[in-house]
Formats: C-alpha cells, sequence, structure tokens
C-alpha cells in the first residue's frame, strides 16, 4: 500500500502544476499527502479491524472515511466530500469521481479472490459513489492489484481489465498531449491502468502517470498501488523521501497493514 501513497506525494507538487514528460524531479520542495492518502489509510484502517458483527461494513467504511477527514481536514478534500463527512448524519453520495479508485488499492491485498474484491469494493462505495462509473473504476483498481500480488503477468492483467471494465485502451503517446484535468473514474482510471502497463519498475510507473498531467497525485497513487504489487520492491531511497513526509499516525497504519497483508 506504500506505492500508492508514495504516487500520491510525488504527484502532489504536479496536480495544478502539469508536467508532460518523464524527466522531472520525483520529491520537489512542497511535496506532501493528500486526501488520496488519508483515505487509502482510512480503508486500510478498516480492515485491519473488520468486524462485521459489530457494524455492517458498507456503514464502517463511512465512519472510518469521516473519522479520517476530521483528523485531517487540511489534506485537499473535494468540496463534495467534505460537505458528507462534515454533515451531521451518513448519507448517500452518488459521486462519479476517481475518490472511489484511489483509496482502493489495499482492498486488491487484503481480499483472497476476485469475487470478495469486488464484493469489498461496492461495500467501500455505498455511502460515497454509489455509481457505476465509480464502482467500475475502484473495481478495476482493486482487481489489478489482486491479479499482481498473486503473480498475474501484465497481459493477463490487462485482458482481464479490457474484458470486464475498459475495452479498447489505447496508449500514453496517444492521450498524453490533449491530456486534462478531470476527476471522472471513466477518464482518470484508464490512464493510471495505462501507466502501470507500460511501465517496467515502480518508478518508471509514477513516472508515466505524472507524464500525462491532469490529477497527477491520483493518478500515481492508482499506478503507484498497482505497480509496487507487481514488482513487489520500490527503491529505498524513494520509501525513505516519502517516509520523511508522514505523520506517525498514518505510517503506523501503513506498516501495520503491510505486515499483516504483503
Amino acid at each position: 500500500m506504500l506505492g500508492a501513497v508514495i504516487g500520491d506525494i510525488i504527484g502532489s507538487t504536479y496536480e495544478w502544476h502539469n508536467v508532460k514528460t518523464k524527466d522531472f524531479d520525483l520529491f520537489p520542495e512542497g511535496s506532501h499527502f493528500t486526501d488520496d492518502t488519508v483515505l487509502c489509510v482510512a480503508v486500510a484502517d478498516a480492515l485491519l479491524h473488520k468486524d462485521t458483527s459489530a457494524v455492517p461494513m458498507h456503514r464502517a467504511y463511512a465512519m472510518w472515511y469521516r473519522q479520517y477527514y476530521r483528523r485531517y481536514k487540511d489534506a485537499g478534500f473535494g468540496q463534495m466530500f467534505s460537505e458528507w463527512a462534515a454533515a451531521d448524519t451518513i448519507r448517500v453520495q452518488r459521486s462519479f469521481g476517481n475518490g472511489a479508485a484511489m483509496r482502493a488499492v489495499p482492498i486488491g491485498y487484503a481480499m483472497s479472490s476476485i469475487r470478495e474484491v469486488k464484493k469489498e469494493v461496492c461495500a467501500s462505495c455505498r455511502y460515497t459513489h454509489r455509481n457505476r462509473e465509480a464502482i467500475r473504476g475502484a473495481q478495476a483498481v482493486a482487481v489489478c492489484v489482486y491479479l499482481a500480488r498473486s503473480g498475474a503477468d501484465k497481459k493477463q492483467i490487462r485482458d482481464y481489465v479490457e474484458k470486464h471494465y475498459y475495452p479498447g485502451l489505447t496508449s500514453l503517446d496517444k492521450i498524453r498531449a490533449g491530456y486534462v484535468f478531470d476527476s471522472r473514474a471513466s477518464y482518470s482510471v484508464p490512464p493510471a491502468l495505462l501507466s502501470f502497463f507500460e511501465s517496467d519498475s515502480y518508478e518508471d510507473a509514477i513516472r508515466n502517470a505524472v507524464s500525462i498531467g491532469g490529477d497527477s497525485d491520483t493518478i500515481a497513487c492508482m499506478a503507484g498501488g498497482i505497480a509496487q504489487a507487481y514488482y513487489r520492491e520500490i527503491p529505498g531511497e524513494i520509501k525513505d523521501r516519502a517516509r520523511a513526509l508522514l505523520d506517525t499516525g498514518l505510517f503506523a497504519v501503513i506498516k501495520e497493514f503491510g505486515e499483516k497483508f504483503l
């Protein structure tokens, strides 16, 4: 899961200052974790403390999201999510944004079958992203993580994605020049998947993700989570730089999750 968090941090300074090249500084001044990291960790925490005898999992996710929002209000949450998280009652939202997909990486690590992954993703989306487009994007990311960590090769993963989620995926070179910011899941999840498919290492996947522009932190978060599952290793220097930018609370959950599920 650290792979997703590092992707978020590296992409954080490029979201509003897009680059269209893979040649950029991974950790320029001002690099920071965003709401993507916060909600990834919230999902991880929910999975670590999963107890469906106490509360249904879909409601548990909503409670964890709201709790983490209150801890990290300044992490860059969107207005729609902030209003939902700050409300007196837990309401259903039907967002078609990429927020469900960027926090889905831990689910791909914690479940033991594709069927379980898909079911868990639906639970994680029920209150914030009860929308077919958002659920499809979140499932695609989580299933890619599951398949990658289970030993599938890139062709097998891509074939599954194209059959079940996004048929006819193109290439980064074909979309890079005209790619702009748009947080719709259907617009931002496929480039994240392509960033992984066209990579030859963890770092290369992150550089691919940032190089297309757009919602850089979220695209790199999704690509980084899948890339870690596939390549297994993240360069030590990159890990050390990212860890220094995380607070102890977030890192403690990431460490515990890694020890249990990775």
